[in-house]
């Protein structure tokens, strides 16, 4: 397992971002669970959800998915600990292991469903996993891919600009480890290089009219907890400066009537049968 496969691997492990993917799940889930509707699939299925971090998702796939058997796979044995501890007991259908999603240990086309959910701006070179998790797919299979991209981040701060902030900060630290802050919306064209069909394109709008204010900014407060340090790095700046501009974005979520939102796009396609 390469280390330079999660350069962000410090950051993953922390407290924040189980905070982080708690939240996120809140936020996004009451919207993206239909989504799976178009797949129609049912029954026993086989289910990988690939960089599942503390199993958020896993657990409500299994809940979708009753007689489905899934695998939740992660880099980071912290993450895998807690998924385990969260995960019901009793519920045999759900596995965690840890793995590396450039070189899955899985046979060629074994899964009838492969979800992917905010990895890929994450990991060096995602064309490599993309390429990964179509070959364990089955042909006919379904990929779901949440993918991030900080150009969509708007926040109304008066008196700051924090398309600015988005832009020069996660930019800039995400291309230092050869990754990319747009994934989400280069990731139609990837699928449709990599054979796919049926691809779709949906937005999760995660903002402070749909999603309670604490969660979203929740989700922020993690952000700041765990990059404000490296962020700070990445652009010669002092930390305390970039955690006080994360707390203007916060202060805006929190407070009526200012308004701020997350557009999270979510691209899908069916693998060539």
């Amino acid at each position: 397992m390469k280390q330079e496969h999660n350069p962000q691997a410090e950051q993953m492990a922390d407290e924040s971002m189980a905070r982080n993917l708690s939240y996120q799940a809140q936020a996004t889930w009451p919207q993206e669970h239909s989504l799976f509707d178009r797949y129609s699939l049912s029954g026993a299925l086989k289910i990988l959800d690939i960089g599942c971090g503390t199993g958020e998702i896993t657990r409500r796939l299994a809940q979708r998915y009753p007689q489905a058997q899934l695998f939740g796979v992660d880099i980071l044995d912290a993450n895998l600990t807690r998924a385990r501890r969260d995960t019901v007991d009793g519920d045999d259908r759900i596995r965690y292991q840890q793995g590396d999603a450039y070189a899955l240990t899985f046979p060629d086309a074994h899964f009838d469903l492969v979800v992917c959910r905010h990895m890929s701006q994450a990991v060096p070179e995602f064309p490599r996993v993309l390429k990964e998790l179509g070959r364990v797919l089955k042909p006919a299979g379904w990929l779901h891919l949440l993918t991030e991209d900080y150009g969509m981040l708007h926040m109304a701060t008066p008196g700051f600009d924090s398309d600015l902030f988005w832009n020069q900060h996660a930019l800039t630290y995400l291309r230092r480890m050869n990754c990319d802050a747009h994934i989400g919306r280069h990731s139609p064209a990837l699928l449709e290089r990599a054979g796919y069909q049926n691809i779709a394109m949906d937005f999760l709008t995660v903002d402070t009219m749909r999603v309670p204010r604490a969660i979203f900014s929740g989700i922020i407060t993690a952000w700041r907890d765990g990059y404000s340090s490296v962020l700070a790095e990445a652009t010669g700046r002092n930390s305390k400066d970039v955690a006080a501009d994360f707390n203007k974005i916060i202060y805006a979520i929190e407070t009526p009537p200012h308004y701020a939102v997350w557009h999270v796009p979510v691209v899908s396609g069916r693998k060539l049968g």
